[in-house]
């Protein structure tokens, strides 16, 4: 019975510019679609049991993904005042809860097409040529990261990678180290194992070797410093014990 009560006012209203809830009646539109049609209009929007209310205002959006209404109930703000068009006392309402949406007035600019030119704050279009070179050059940089990741091989090897790549070209033959496109690095990346890809090339080579030499010492000395730092770390906490003890 009583869902034969809400068709009839459903029928009653529909003839006046209104839809109701959710489950229409056959030939009446479906409140989603009324609703989104109606966005910038003035409704008024009864709300089903048990909380039963009846709101008026301006239908500000109506989202199909959330299935919520927003309305602004402030009164109708003055022509071109576009600020207090932004402000006001907004209710947000779920679309299963309408009982009954009554449209009472057309938006001002309902013969124009939606328009952000007045939003507050203000909505730029966008760039869509400078969003794809940043896109590209985000895409190159992440592939230039990963060529520069060595594959299979040790952080020590990754470090004199690194430390290569920092002042000279560099880049990655297998698990070889080729830098300036002169000279291949072999594991376990020792002065020794530096080979010069042209014959004779010897300046490239002790330079490579000069600097190979300079960053295995560096390693060496934080290696060292990290063991140290670790022995000390150790005694210190077994001494805590024997005093705790």
């Amino acid at each position: 019975m009583a869902e034969n009560k809400r068709q009839s006012a459903g029928g009653k209203a529909s003839q006046s510019g209104s839809a109701t809830g959710p489950k229409m009646a056959s030939g009446m539109v479906p409140l989603e679609a009324a609703l989104s049609g109606a966005i910038g209009a003035r409704v008024r929007i009864t709300t089903a049991a048990p909380a039963t209310s009846t709101i008026e205002g301006m239908l500000f959006t109506a989202c199909p993904i959330t299935n919520l209404v927003a309305i602004n109930t402030s009164p109708s703000p003055l022509s071109g005042d576009t600020k207090q068009a932004q402000s006001g006392d907004y209710h947000v309402i779920p679309i299963s809860r309408i009982q009954n949406f009554q449209l009472l007035a057309l938006p001002s600019n309902s013969s124009e097409s939606p328009s952000f030119t007045d939003a507050l704050p203000s909505i730029q279009a966008l760039d869509a040529r400078a969003l794809k070179q940043r896109e590209a050059k985000a895409i190159g940089e992440a592939l230039d990261r990963e060529a520069r990741r060595g594959k299979g091989v040790t952080r020590e090897a990754q470090d004199i990678f690194d430390a290569f790549s920092r002042t000279m070209p560099a880049h990655w033959h297998g698990q070889n180290i080729v830098v300036a496109d002169a000279v291949t690095i072999a594991p376990p990346y020792r002065v020794d194992d530096c080979r010069p890809l042209a014959e004779g090339d010897t300046a490239a080579l002790a330079r490579v070797r000069k600097v190979l030499e300079m960053e295995r010492k560096k390693i060496e000395l934080r290696n060292a410093s990290a063991t140290i730092g670790s022995t000390s770390t150790f005694a210190r906490n077994a001494g805590d014990q024997r005093k705790g003890g």
